[in-house]
């Protein structure tokens, strides 16, 4: 797959609210699928495991099962991917520009300082 077809299954699992959640949940810790179960009860077990199919796919979630049990982990450098491609790129621009306008205003407040 190509990098913009990876990145494209990232911004497609990112999309759903569910999923965005399902991605906070497991932030702090790898949990089972019956934790995430659980934890969304609004949504049935096959709901969930579609879900957790579509964050696999994408590479946002990895699992590992220990037993009976399936540990899902977040995989975060997908979204990292996103950052250095999109966000970082734009923030460093945005950022040279403030820079730019604190150094020009600056510059005209000494002027007229120095007129007065």
């Amino acid at each position: 797959m190509s990098i913009d077809t990876d990145l494209d299954a990232v911004f497609k699992a990112l999309a759903n609210p569910v999923r965005r959640a399902i991605c906070d949940a497991l932030k702090l810790r790898p949990l089972t699928t019956k934790h995430l179960c659980a934890a969304f009860v609004e949504l049935d077990r096959t709901t969930v495991m579609m879900h957790l199919r579509v964050l696999e796919e994408a590479g946002l979630v990895v699992p590992v099962r220990k037993g009976r049990e399936r540990f899902n982990h977040l995989d975060a450098m997908p979204i990292q991917a996103i950052h250095e491609r999109w966000i970082g790129p734009h923030a460093a621009a945005a950022a040279a520009g403030l820079h730019r306008l604190k150094t020009g205003l600056e510059a005209a407040e000494k002027e007229t300082l120095a007129a007065d």
